[in-house]
């Protein structure tokens, strides 16, 4: 290529050199004023929608477009003073073509993630704010990688062993960081397809349970009830069982199991429970006040006929409070009524025992 060169240098009138530096003139005033006037027409369409992805964009392809263009007046300048039959001329305007593309390219995506996160991701309740940053450097490394490449290839270099090779180092850090890498891409799966969200109650499968503090990109906090903190790695809780107490929302029934004797008036027992639960259901904080609760009875229980209480709480931590007021009053109202809440008990027959005794003393 260096004989190529000299020899088309040698090939080149000196006098090529003012026809050139004339055409680069007016070329990049052309692309400039272009420049100018498509951000121009740009900024005022963008400024007509309440989107700010366009505004995004727009600046993110402003610089790279500067350079386009200024390359595309190079390049003319070229054509009209015969620079363009150097090969190192080519080779630098492919380089250069390919660092813009690159560029461009990075600058699009970094736009569309942080439009994303800023308008899309808050109407969502995805927590992606502080993956932003990680997210956008990892782009910038895949697309500069891919374009230093091309670069290589344009260049005459053969690419395919360093592809292999890289290849084997990425084969080499993904194993060396598997479990990081794990709770990272789980952490994305976690915010998108949003199994859980931040301030959601969940119960895990191991029976921890509490709000969902924080979504990170490594691992999740959860607060208990008692003010602690449960950190657990995202590829854990991604393949785990949860129990969202906030989905499909935050109402849930209250199922409260109570047990009458045998010897009850099982219709009479139905209108004082459930007008007991009514009045709970309207008096006690957290309940929901539109709700009319019922009982079903469940089966016949060793001690006495189970049923169950159906209420009906604002969220999972108000059922506590809505069971404890409805225990007191059921509790004192049977107690006035005379229904017998019954209690395991055995009877144990001792007569035949004893007629067999003396059967086996004969």
């Amino acid at each position: 290529m260096a004989s190529e060169t000299i020899a088309a240098m040698e090939n080149f009138d000196a006098l090529g050199i003012v026809p050139f530096v004339l055409a680069l003139i007016v070329a990049l005033v052309a692309a400039k004023i272009i420049n100018m006037l498509l951000k121009r027409v740009a900024k005022g369409m963008a400024g007509k929608t309440k989107t700010i992805l366009d505004d995004l964009l727009l600046e993110a392809v402003g610089l790279p477009l500067t350079l386009a263009l200024g390359a595309l007046g190079v390049y003319a300048a070229a054509l009209a003073s015969g620079f363009e039959s150097l090969p190192l001329f080519v080779l630098a305007v492919k380089e250069f073509v390919i660092v813009v593309a690159a560029f461009a390219l990075y600058r699009v995506v970094a736009a569309l993630l942080h439009w994303y996160v800023v308008e899309v991701a808050p109407a969502k309740r995805l927590p992606l704010a502080e993956m932003e940053t990680t997210i956008r450097r990892l782009a910038g490394v895949f697309i500069f990688s891919i374009g230093a490449i091309m670069m290589l290839d344009a260049a005459g270099i053969e690419v395919s062993p360093l592809v292999a090779s890289l290849g084997i180092a990425g084969l080499a850090v993904a194993l060396a960081f598997q479990d990081t890498l794990g709770n990272f891409f789980a952490g994305i799966y976690i915010s998108l397809d949003r199994p859980i969200r931040e301030k959601d109650y969940v119960l895990l499968e191991g029976g921890q349970e509490g709000y969902v503090q924080k979504i990170g990109w490594r691992s999740t906090q959860i607060r208990t009830l008692a003010n602690n903190m449960i950190v657990v790695p995202n590829s854990k809780l991604a393949s785990s069982i949860i129990v969202n107490y906030y989905a499909p929302d935050k109402e849930l029934a209250v199922l409260v199991p109570v047990s009458v004797g045998y010897g009850s008036d099982l219709q009479r027992v139905e209108k004082i429970t459930v007008e007991v639960a009514r009045e709970m259901q309207q008096a006690v904080q957290g309940a929901v006040k539109g709700f009319q609760p019922f009982i079903r009875y469940g089966a016949f229980a060793d001690s006495g006929i189970s049923l169950t209480v159906i209420m009906r709480a604002n969220e999972y931590v108000d059922k506590y409070l809505l069971t404890h007021e409805f225990i007191k009053a059921l509790h004192a109202r049977y107690a006035k009524e005379g229904i017998e809440i019954p209690y395991p008990k055995r009877h144990v027959y001792l007569e035949n025992v004893q007629k067999k005794a003396k059967r086996v003393r004969k």
